[in-house]
């Protein structure tokens, strides 16, 4: 195993016996026909079975639709671009050269189709409990902090709600940088609550920074950093 491989196997604590199935899975279709894509189809639906299941047994009181809704919010696009970075996969994919060119290893749908498909490549490497250990694993912390009264809600009215309920003034957000042309601005967000915590995000609009810190900011608080 190469020292790129090793590294992302400590990353994503499983060793693979196949190689091949880890090299396979970490391939963009616009590298070849022998790509990734049928082991992203694969570990798709063992994602969406895991965590319906976890679901089903953690809320007994939860309906269909509930249910529906709070597997959405921790399997749709986004979140598994979010925990693709976390594992930086992005540093481990293969792309043909147009789309390294156009900087397709930060793409986050091209990272969220690698991460399914690391999912589908472990089950073949391994069995559906190790694989269930995986998923699990990654999201654990996504999944401690869902809940039925919270799906569907931004994080900045979220976070507007916590304070709320406990008499606390509203967040502050600052704008304190905007960089880049007038088509392709980032704009740098703080978000300041009561206690002196601050956080900082950064965005492509100043309410998706707005959203990404008040996002930082409650994970703050589920951690106990108040």
């Amino acid at each position: 195993m190469t020292p790129d491989l090793v590294k992302l196997s400590k990353q994503i604590d499983y060793t693979f016996t196949d190689e091949a199935l880890l090299l396979k899975a970490l391939t963009h279709r616009s590298v070849g026909q022998s790509n990734n894509e049928r082991l992203e189809f694969l570990g798709d639906a063992i994602l969406g079975m895991v965590i319906a299941d976890e679901l089903f047994n953690r809320f007994p009181d939860c309906s269909e639709g509930e249910m529906s809704r709070l597997r959405a919010s921790l399997v749709k696009g986004e979140t598994l671009s979010e925990l693709a970075r976390d594992l930086s996969l992005g540093d481990f994919l293969k792309l043909g050269p147009g789309e390294l060119k156009s900087g397709g290893f930060k793409r986050s749908s091209i990272l969220a189709d690698a991460f399914e498909a690391i999912i589908g490549a472990i089950y073949l490497d391994s069995d559906l409990p190790t694989c269930r250990h995986f998923i699990l694993t990654q999201l654990s912390t996504r999944i401690e902090n869902v809940s039925p009264e919270n799906v569907g809600k931004d994080p900045k009215t979220r976070l507007q709600e916590y304070l709320q309920a406990r008499q606390q003034p509203l967040p502050i957000y600052d704008v304190v940088e905007v960089s880049g042309k007038a088509h392709a601005q980032t704009f740098k967000i703080e978000c300041k609550i009561e206690g002196g915590k601050m956080v900082t995000a950064v965005g492509s609009s100043r309410r998706k920074a707005e959203q990404a810190a008040a996002s930082e900011i409650l994970e703050r608080i589920n951690d106990g950093l108040k």
